[in-house]
């Protein structure tokens, strides 16, 4: 029964289980602004076509050559839409960042941006979707300072209530997890400038890391090493129970086999004992008389007994040794 359990009892990874579906389901709704790199992101494999549901995003480009990818973001909630703000933008006149306000690089795009826009002209952009499609396409030549950063931001309109954090100008409704994390979601630096909101966020971490997230990799940890001693533990027993299994039936059969060879020799004749040994003697009147040594005798026992298979009339001595 123990050997189909595996290295380990199958309650440790319950437990294990039910600390992540206890404590992750705290994150699902809110999350802190992902970063990305388009070199990364346009890599070509199959999560590139994927939707990215975000609540904050912050893009960077820096002399990407040869690219041409397709990007779409989504938000969590139909009732929101996506603000677009670069905080660095520097494009070559060769390369372009096509906007499409939908799920989808196709019909007419909202942004062509390339060498002749900067930060300053362009400001906030907004989608009326809660999509966005980026489509990005550089040449073969560019210097380091060519790039962009993006700040890409879910928001509700002030028409919609409002449970989480509401920016101070526009009166827009970002979600609470983008609130100082060192990145202007709102536009005005409202968010970043919460005293009490900023000073809660400083405190509430543990090593520089959420104490959500600080409690479910120490618990992790925990788990993972109790499932190791509990194994090691177990092979070690195992171990030990085939050892002494396997060295009580060698001792045993070693023993047998000894006594056999004590017994009897190689013919299958019974060895004398140490303390004696029996002799036997066979003596035939006439002068063709044979002298038999210890072992087999030559003729063997007929249906009558030996004296009635045998010619010779045998006497039979017992000397003790």
């Amino acid at each position: 029964m123990l050997g189909n359990r595996g290295p380990g009892p199958p309650w440790t990874l319950f437990l294990f289980v039910c600390a992540l579906f206890a404590i992750v389901p705290l994150q699902i709704h809110a999350e802190k602004t992902k970063k990305y790199s388009m070199q990364s992101l346009c890599k070509s494999h199959f999560l590139q076509n994927l939707y990215r549901k975000i609540d904050g995003a912050l893009l960077w480009s820096q002399n990407e050559r040869n690219l041409d990818c397709i990007i779409t973001f989504q938000t969590h909630s139909i009732l929101q839409r996506f603000m677009l703000r670069f905080d660095f933008l520097q494009l070559d006149c060769n390369d372009h960042l096509y906007i499409y306000d939908g799920a989808h690089a196709v019909g007419t795009y909202k942004f062509d941006l390339s060498c002749k826009n900067t930060k300053q002209n362009l400001g906030a952009m907004f989608t009326r979707t809660n999509y966005v499609t980026l489509k990005y396409v550089t040449d073969a030549w560019g210097t380091d300072s060519n790039g962009f950063k993006l700040v890409i931001t879910a928001v509700k309109d002030p028409k919609h209530a409002c449970t989480e954090f509401r920016c101070n100008l526009r009166e827009f409704c970002i979600a609470t997890e983008l609130v100082c994390d060192g990145i202007n979601h709102c536009a005005d630096g409202s968010d970043e400038t919460s005293t009490n909101l900023c000073k809660n966020s400083e405190t509430g971490t543990i090593l520089g890391i959420e104490v959500t997230w600080f409690v479910v990799v120490v618990v992790s940890a925990l788990l993972v090493l109790l499932v190791l001693v509990v194994g090691v533990s177990f092979c070690i027993c195992r171990m030990g129970w085939l050892y002494t299994s396997t060295g009580n039936g060698t001792v045993q059969q070693q023993n047998a086999s000894y006594s056999l060879q004590q017994m009897y020799g190689s013919n299958g004749a019974m060895k004398p004992s140490s303390g004696s040994m029996t002799q036997l003697t066979v003596t035939a009147t006439g002068p063709g008389s044979i002298h038999q040594q210890p072992g087999n005798w030559r003729h063997p026992a007929g249906p009558l007994g030996f004296l009635h298979s045998t010619p010779a009339r045998a006497r039979l001595y017992c000397q003790a040794k």
